[in-house]
């Protein structure tokens, strides 16, 4: 025969949070052991930390600390954030939250906090079970854990993040160098994207700036939009029937891409001198060689897209 699994209230089995829940824990660690497959041990109740008490204070197999707390109801604001100061105050690596009922706000935030900390936070469901008439037993479950899949996420998230703020600061030196030298980008603010542009005096154009982790570029970009695909290629091939001149003007040779299978055009400088993963201290040069590029880019460009009649 095969017996039915039931649940159990928890109040019926640990009818006070401290006293019943905690003290089980204490007494069998070896429980929440074999769930985490860690080696937990001198389980301690009630350790101070300031004017809080932790309700399980254990050690890991390197004898540091573990946060341990517990809750017979449903996951609170209240508890997120005792685990955190519990885990700061004690100086943890490590911090175990066990709930009756997690809810999705703070499933999320454990596992942010995996993603964006050094520290390993485990979120677990408590249930009690018993087959048929038998004598109830703790379900332990990992609702969310660490894992070197979400440390990588969270390195790649905190990369993107600094991607972003090392490419405002590397157009905001840019736009000053450039404002002292031409009023093409006078009135353009720093971007985290990266890329920043102006109008070139036709509806649709503009000149570019782009940066990546090594080179950086500059462009004349055509794209007047989808309903005027054709456009943007006349304007091309009008701008590429005088390419020897231009080319003369800016005094080098251009990058002319049509680009067939985009509805957009593009006549660009690559600069490699170097990109925003660069020493600071390099970005001046790297600066220098994008805003002559570019001057010389207008300066080439400008009396051809005059003559253009759309």
């Amino acid at each position: 025969m095969i017996g039915k699994i039931s649940r159990v209230p928890l109040r019926e089995v640990w009818k006070h949070e401290a006293y019943d829940l905690t003290k089980w824990l204490q007494d069998n660690i070896d429980v929440l052991n074999n769930v985490l497959d860690l080696n937990l041990s001198n389980p301690e109740r009630e350790q101070s930390a300031g004017s809080f008490n932790i309700d399980i204070v254990a050690e890991d197999e390197a004898g540091q600390p573990v946060i341990i707390e517990n809750q017979l109801e449903k996951s609170d604001h209240d508890h997120l954030g005792k685990v955190i100061t519990y885990l700061v105050a004690m100086g943890a690596k490590t911090a175990i939250w066990i709930v009756s009922t997690p809810r999705p706000e703070h499933i999320a935030a454990i596992t942010w906090l995996n993603e964006s900390s050094a520290a390993n936070f485990y979120l677990l469901k408590i249930e009690a079970i018993q087959i048929d008439d038998s004598v109830p037993a703790p379900l332990l479950t990992v609702i969310v854990g660490p894992s070197e899949e979400g440390k990588g996420v969270g390195k790649a998230k905190k990369e993107m993040a600094e991607r972003y703020l090392i490419r405002e600061k590397f157009w905001a030196q840019l736009l000053e160098t450039s404002n002292q030298k031409t009023k093409l980008h006078s009135n353009i603010s720093p971007t985290q994207h990266n890329w920043l542009g102006t109008g070139a005096g036709i509806q649709g154009l503009s000149y570019n700036y782009s940066i990546r982790k090594n080179e950086a570029q500059v462009e004349l970009y055509i794209d007047r939009g989808k309903e005027k695909d054709e456009q943007n290629k006349e304007i091309f091939d009008s701008l590429l029937k005088n390419k020897i001149e231009i080319e003369k003007v800016f005094g080098g040779t251009l990058i002319w891409q049509k680009l067939e299978v985009k509805r957009a055009c593009r006549i660009s400088n690559i600069i490699t001198a170097g990109g925003y993963r660069n020493n600071t201290d390099q970005w001046p040069n790297i600066h220098e060689e994008m805003i002559e590029s570019m001057v010389q880019l207008e300066k080439a460009l400008k009396p051809q897209l005059s003559n253009i009649k759309l």
